[in-house]
């Protein structure tokens, strides 16, 4: 019988006999860490709110996200402290920022944006319907292999195949291995030092609960091949599902958490395949996507991780419309561009005719569309808060159907 099992019943028995009332049962605070790369920070832009609204299918969701005049909600049972950078892709600017849940713990710099906390947390609440701490840690551009490797995992090993390989170049990974994954872990341990100074709602005589972890990264490791020189085949990625499946138990070791429940979110990016869809591309990158979507999901498979780690594929989120409306729009440019050179345009009227060609391409329907669900580029799902919020509540749904099986994480 887990803890908690002795837990529950102790209660039972002490409501029974009237020694407490279920007013004076202080139940600990629960934890959720969130940690990954780009996306998990999330760069959807406020203003895309509108395309999560325009869908009947998302209209709910955007009913939670925002209040009657379309203004975002701020949810004062769930807070979070997040440590990021600041300054934009690849920069190290360390910048750490907490409060209660809103708009704008997504990617950090010049206007608020939207990562997939603000559903995580919203969901996540709604499914305990208790007062929540996220603790997220996220910058753009990491990679799995390198800047969050575990201890467990040792020091990176270079393939065979990589040429031109230096002194210089071994003495820099081993600088940067595992960077990322200390300051994640020196976070989330600062955090967990004192709750309250980021929960006003935390009672040091009830604890915290570790209840949870997302982990949300990969495109670096996806298009790394270096470290992956094999991809295309079925075990290309074998060495990422080997040293997450380290930084699984490491997390857990670490943060005294043996039985914490883990979500893999599974990189979704350019949506569901098919062996239709792989035989049409071209040669070179026919199998990489399904063999990376595989490597991330195995950990989930193992036996030590059965009943706790969990593998939620993003890639039914992704935005199918609007990625055929900005194939349309980047065929145009491509068009107006080569049509710019064969006249010798000058800078200014290539530009002219690049916007000319990309709006007339599109219906104004398409144009619409676009405007209120893209804010980014594919690789970042189009920073549509509509895919992230998306993605945020299954990651959330998936970490409540553990606990309605299993009750607790203690």
């Amino acid at each position: 019988m887990k803890p908690y099992k002795h837990f529950l019943a102790l209660i039972g028995i002490l409501l029974s006999m009237g020694h407490v009332t279920a007013a004076e049962i202080k139940k600990p605070l629960k934890i959720f860490v969130l940690a990954g790369q780009s996306n998990m920070q999330g760069h959807a832009k406020v203003e895309t709110l509108q395309g999560v609204a325009m869908d009947p299918r998302t209209k709910p969701m955007y009913d939670e996200m925002c209040d009657a005049d379309g203004k975002p909600r701020v949810f004062k049972n769930v807070y979070i402290s997040y440590l990021s950078e600041t300054g934009g892709w690849g920069k190290t600017n360390p910048a750490e920022v907490s409060g209660p849940l809103t708009t704008g713990f997504g990617a950090l710099g010049n206007e608020p944006k939207i990562g997939p906390e603000l559903t995580f947390g919203l969901y996540m609440h709604k499914h305990l319907n208790e007062p929540i701490l996220l603790i997220k840690t996220a910058w753009g551009g990491k990679s799995l292999n390198t800047d969050f490797r575990p201890p467990g995992a040792g020091p990176y090993v270079w393939n065979d195949q990589v040429k031109n390989l230096t002194e210089e170049k071994k003495l820099q990974k081993i600088q940067e291995t595992g960077v990322y994954y200390r300051l994640m872990i020196d976070h989330v341990k600062k955090v967990l030092a004192d709750p309250g100074k980021v929960h006003p709602g935390y009672d040091k005589s009830a604890g915290y609960e570790l209840a949870g972890f997302v982990w949300f990264q990969g495109f670096n490791d996806y298009v790394d091949h270096n470290t992956y020189p094999n991809r295309a085949r079925p075990d290309g990625y074998q060495a990422y599902s080997d040293v997450f499946a380290h930084f699984i138990r490491d997390v857990r070791k670490e943060l005294s958490a043996p039985e914490m429940p883990f979500v893999i979110g599974v990189l979704g990016v350019d949506g569901v395949t098919s062996p239709e869809i792989e035989a049409a591309k071209p040669a070179r990158y026919r199998g990489i996507l399904p063999a990376f979507h595989a490597a991330m999901a195995q950990p989930a498979t193992l036996p030590e991780f059965k009943d706790s780690v969990i593998a939620v594929q993003t890639a039914p989120y992704w935005d199918v419309e609007l990625d055929r409306i900005e194939k349309l729009r980047s065929a145009a440019i491509g068009k107006a561009k080569q049509e710019a050179k064969a006249k010798k345009l000058e800078a200014k009227e290539s530009g002219a005719l690049e916007k000319k060609s990309a709006e007339e391409a599109l219906t104004a329907k398409e144009i619409d569309y676009m405007a209120k669900n893209r804010s980014n580029q594919g690789y970042h799902y189009y920073g549509s808060a509509k895919t992230l919020g998306g993605i945020g509540k299954a990651f959330a749904d998936a970490l409540a159907g553990w606990y309605q099986k299993n009750g607790s994480a203690r």
